[in-house]
């Protein structure tokens, strides 16, 4: 049976889910707060889009977020766009340390290939409200270089100066390429392109997204609200992502999803739960507040975020090979060993069997609470691993992350 794509689109305006959408997960509204609730409870249809460039073959949970937000977005009544940057792919979005390593077309499209497929996880792509997908090569391809420098004249080197990454590495004499002052200019045109109302992404984001803002004042002589999301960090304030080594993957198994989210540290708890999930934060507070085990709580987050990808009983099942493997301290067969023959330190173990890739990464995760040895988190950065209690002979089992080796010692 045909669908009926002609159907009215019902646009709500319940204050309690506009409230909710405005607030839950959001850092901060441009222009303000007030203008965004007066275009939400105008009963408009209006748009919004989420840009990602393909650079990983993947998206992952930081994607998540923004993805999380459109779908309440598009089933308030609303049109939700998923554009892909293949086009502002090959450029690459600037680094705060060096340039990022520019990507071919064929590299681009290849790492899209999985893009809506997983986006349909959160998006309506089917029915009277579908969410549109689109590339963003589509008007930027055809551009002449007359196009560009006009692009280029609406904004001044003072104004892309403002990018803190920028900034960072004028003060560290890092070469700031050309081409990496060309990357806002041609995300912030997406919005003009498509003549949206509204844009959402990661608070990273957020000078890409507002220089869409300023063209298209310029350009179209209209606002658009702009939705920095809060990012998914761990302790030491490093965001959750592909360019980190804490990403947590939308093809991760169920069993990588539960284990890398029981790795979190307790303060990773209420981030978690409001990025991710629908349950009630108070009630999460006040558990953790009257001195229920953190970790119970944690394996009800990740109990929560494997279910939502892969369903109840692959989630349970998740949950009872980590409890079996890390709780119960069954040791599972054909993990990776490694021979100590020598007295070294728990953040030289970390490195040499390449659970850490720095012995500052090492420093980080214990103080983060993220080793354990033997089922007991690592306190300390000072610990011997070989020598004093450890015998030859020993074996011990030591996890870092979703890693796990065993260790023997000669």
């Amino acid at each position: 049976m045909k669908k009926d794509t002609n159907k009215k689109i019902s646009i709500s305006t319940d204050k309690d889910a506009i409230k909710h959408f405005m607030t839950r997960g959001i850092e901060k509204i441009y222009p303000n707060d007030g203008f965004l609730k007066s275009r939400l409870e105008s009963g408009e249809q209006l748009s919004m889009y989420l840009g990602i460039d393909p650079t990983g073959p993947t998206l992952h949970l930081g994607h998540s977020i923004a993805l999380k937000k459109m779908a309440e977005f598009q089933k308030m009544g609303h049109k939700a766009i998923l554009l892909i940057g293949d086009f502002t792919a090959q450029i690459g979005d600037p680094d705060k340390e060096n340039v990022r390593k520019q990507l071919t077309r064929e590299e681009v499209l290849e790492n899209a290939k999985l893009y809506k497929e997983q986006a349909s996880l959160f998006l309506d792509f089917d029915g009277p409200n579908a969410a549109e997908l689109k590339y963003n090569s589509t008007w930027s391809d055809p551009m002449t270089f007359a196009d560009v420098l006009n692009l280029a004249s609406k904004m001044t080197v003072q104004q892309m100066m403002e990018r803190d990454m920028f900034r960072k590495r004028l003060v560290e004499k890092k070469p700031i390429y050309i081409h990496e002052f060309m990357y806002p200019l041609m995300q912030g045109y997406d919005a003009v392109a498509m003549n949206v109302d509204g844009e959402i992404g990661g608070n990273d984001q957020t000078f890409n997204m507002l220089v869409g803002r300023t063209l298209m004042k310029d350009m179209l002589g209209k606002e658009k609200f702009v939705l920095p999301v809060k990012l998914l960090t761990d302790t030491s304030g490093s965001k959750m992502g592909k360019t980190t080594s804490n990403m947590l993957s939308f093809l991760d198994t169920p069993q990588e999803k539960f284990g890398k989210i029981m790795s979190w540290s307790d303060g990773m708890i209420i981030p978690g739960f409001e990025l991710l999930t629908d349950v009630d934060l108070k009630e999460i507070n006040n558990r953790l507040s009257s001195g229920e085990n953190p970790r119970d709580i944690k394996m009800e987050l990740a109990s929560n975020v494997t279910q939502f990808y892969h369903g109840k009983d692959m989630a349970q099942k998740a949950q009872k090979a980590f409890v079996t493997q890390f709780q119960k301290q069954e040791i599972p067969e054909n993990l990776p060993e490694v021979v100590i023959n020598e007295e070294l330190g728990i953040v030289e173990i970390l490195k040499k069997t390449g659970l850490a890739k720095s012995n500052n990464e090492a420093r980080r995760k214990i103080t983060e609470g993220a080793v354990v040895l033997n089922g007991n988190k690592v306190k300390s950065i000072s610990l011997k691993m070989s020598g004093g209690k450890l015998k030859k002979g020993d074996t011990v089992v030591l996890k870092l992350g979703r890693k796990i080796i065993k260790i023997k010692f000669k």
